[in-house]
């Protein structure tokens, strides 16, 4: 990857106001990132990539989007999978189904993954907000969901 993430990310017609929220997650996401054993190259990849396909939609489908753009594009698996599994704190393939979403796994598995994801979760346009108002503003949603994106961000914390 020869280009500067932010270039990649305008060439493929993602907004300033999108590149602005993926540098502010990305910023988040390698605070997480000090333990030797979380591939920070990769967190900062996936950061910068989490959202590049809110240039083609922006509903929950812009996560199969990107990763589509990003295959496309020839970026190793590991980083597209980052921008596939970020949507909350994952989604299974049955509820990717009931989106109208490709019925794929896109829970968070590895680390890396699980960083950026809480990240995102953290990070309302550029500015970090907190658990308290992310679970605030998701009280539409089903409590498992909920309880998904507590149980991430207690994981996480362990590792700023």
């Amino acid at each position: 990857m020869s280009d500067p993430p932010e270039d990649l990310l305008r060439r493929e017609g993602c907004s300033e106001r999108v590149i602005a929220h993926c540098r502010a997650v990305c910023t988040l996401a390698l605070t997480f990132s000090g333990s030797g054993i979380v591939d920070r190259e990769l967190v900062r990849q996936g950061a910068m990539f989490h959202d590049i396909g809110r240039c083609r939609s922006h509903t929950v489908a812009h996560a199969q989007e990107g990763a589509a753009i990003l295959r496309e594009m020839g970026i190793p698996e590991d980083v597209v999978r980052v921008a596939e599994r970020h949507i909350g704190a994952g989604l299974t393939a049955d509820e990717c189904s009931l989106l109208g979403l490709l019925p794929r796994d896109c829970m968070p598995q590895t680390l890396e993954e699980q960083i950026v994801a809480n990240a995102d979760n953290l990070v309302q346009g550029q500015r970090e907000g907190s658990i308290v108002r992310l679970l605030q503003q998701g009280y539409h949603l089903k409590q498992r969901l909920r309880y998904r994106h507590y149980r991430l961000w207690i994981r996480m914390e362990a590792f700023r």
